[in-house]
C-alpha cells in the first residue's frame, strides 16, 4: 500500500507540474499571439496617449522586440523563479504588485472557507436532526435559496443592514474585522450551498446504512449518531467539492471586493483589465491556475488516506467490499 501510494503521489505531482506549465504557455499564447501582439493592441492605441519614444522604451523593457520563442522561454523561466515581469502601465514589478494585495485576498478566502464549512455543517445537521417536516422542507431548501440570490445582492443587503443601519462597520474602512467578516459571509453563501447539497445527499445515504439502523436501535442519540458515525464518511466528498470551489472563490472575490471596496487580487484584476495591463493579467491568471492545481493535488493526495475504502494497487483503484451498496462514494481521482 505504501509503495503504491508513493507511485500514485509521484505521478500526480508530475501531472500537476505539467498542467501548470502548459497553462502558462497557453496563457502566454492567448495574450501575446492570438489576439495580436501587445504593441498593436495596447501601446499604439491612440486613446492611451503613448508617444513613440515611450512605446520604444516599453518594448525594450518588456522584451517585445525579441522572437516569440525567446519571449516565451524568458517569460516561463522568470515565472518559475518568481520573476513575473514589469507592469506595462506603472513599470513596477508585477510580483510586488501582487504581493501588496495578496494578503487581503488570502484573509478573505480563509474566512470564506471556514464560514462555508460551518454553514454547510449546520444545514447538514439540521437535515438529519430536526423533525422531518422541517428538515425536509425549510432546511433542505436553504441551499437552493442561497444559490438563487446573486452574490452582489447579498453583499449590498449586508452593507445596508449591518453597515448603515446597525453601524457595525464603516464602508470607508473595508479592512476592519466586521467589514471582512461580512465580506466573507457574502462570498461563503453560495459556496456553502454547494457543499451543503453534497453533504446532505451523502448524509441521507449513510443514514440508511445498516450500522446507522443498529445505532438507533441501541438508543444512540441523534447528535452522537451524527458526529460519531455519519459525519466522517459523509464529509469525504466535501474534500472534492472544496477543491473544485477554489476557482469559484477566486472568481467571486472580484465581485465581493468591488462591492465592499476592498483592495485585493480582484481589484487588481479589475484595474488591469480596464487599463489593458497584459503582464499583470497574465501573471494573475497563471497564479490562479497554480493555486487551483495545487489545491486539487492536495485533495487527490489526501483522499486515499482519509477513505479506507480506497485501495491503491500500483496506483490503480481496486473496488473493495465496502464499495458494494454504497452509491455515493465520490469519484475523486485515485487512478493514474
Amino acid at each position: 500500500m505504501r509503495n503504491a501510494y508513493l507511485v500514485y503521489a509521484a505521478k500526480r505531482i508530475v501531472q500537476a507540474v505539467v498542467v501548470i506549465l502548459l497553462t502558462y504557455v497557453f496563457t502566454f499564447i492567448v495574450v501575446s499571439i492570438l489576439p495580436g501582439d501587445p504593441v498593436t493592441n495596447v501601446l499604439r492605441n491612440p486613446q492611451n496617449g503613448f508617444s513613440e519614444e515611450e512605446i520604444q522604451a516599453i518594448i525594450a523593457a518588456q522584451g517585445l522586440d525579441r522572437p516569440i520563442p525567446v519571449q516565451l522561454w524568458d517569460s516561463l523561466s522568470g515565472f518559475v523563479t518568481g520573476d513575473l515581469g514589469l507592469s506595462m502601465r506603472s513599470g513596477r514589478p508585477v510580483a510586488t504588485m501582487i504581493a501588496e494585495v495578496l494578503p487581503s485576498t488570502l484573509i478573505l478566502a480563509s474566512m470564506t472557507l471556514a464560514f462555508s464549512l460551518i454553514i454547510a455543517g449546520l444545514i447538514g445537521y439540521g437535515s438529519q436532526a430536526l423533525p422531518r417536516k422541517y428538515g425536509q422542507g425549510i432546511v433542505r431548501g436553504i441551499p437552493s435559496l442561497f444559490l438563487s440570490v446573486p452574490n452582489f445582492v447579498i453583499g449590498l443587503l449586508l452593507i445596508h443592514i449591518f453597515g448603515f443601519q446597525l453601524g457595525l462597520f464603516r464602508v470607508i474602512d473595508p479592512n476592519s474585522f466586521w467589514a471582512t467578516f461580512f465580506a466573507a459571509v457574502t462570498l461563503a453563501t453560495p459556496i456553502s450551498a454547494q457543499i451543503a447539497e453534497v453533504l446532505v445527499a451523502n448524509l441521507d445515504n449513510e443514514s440508511r446504512q445498516e450500522y446507522a439502523a443498529v445505532a438507533r436501535a441501541r438508543g444512540l442519540r441523534q447528535v452522537r449518531l451524527f458526529f460519531l458515525h455519519l459525519l466522517k464518511p459523509s464529509s469525504l466528498p466535501v474534500v472534492t467539492v472544496i477543491a473544485l470551489m477554489v476557482g469559484e472563490v477566486l472568481g467571486n472575490a472580484l465581485i465581493t471586493e468591488t462591492v465592499f471596496g476592498r483592495t485585493g487580487i480582484g481589484s487588481l484584476v479589475q484595474r488591469s483589465v480596464s487599463t489593458q495591463d497584459l503582464p499583470v493579467l497574465q501573471a494573475i491568471v497563471s497564479l490562479a491556475a497554480v493555486v487551483f492545481v495545487v489545491v486539487n493535488l492536495i485533495a487527490d493526495l489526501v483522499y486515499p488516506l482519509l477513505d479506507p475504502r480506497v485501495k491503491l494497487v500500483g496506483a490503480v483503484r481496486r473496488p473493495t467490499t465496502a464499495d458494494e451498496g454504497s452509491a455515493n462514494i465520490p469519484s475523486r481521482v485515485v487512478t493514474e
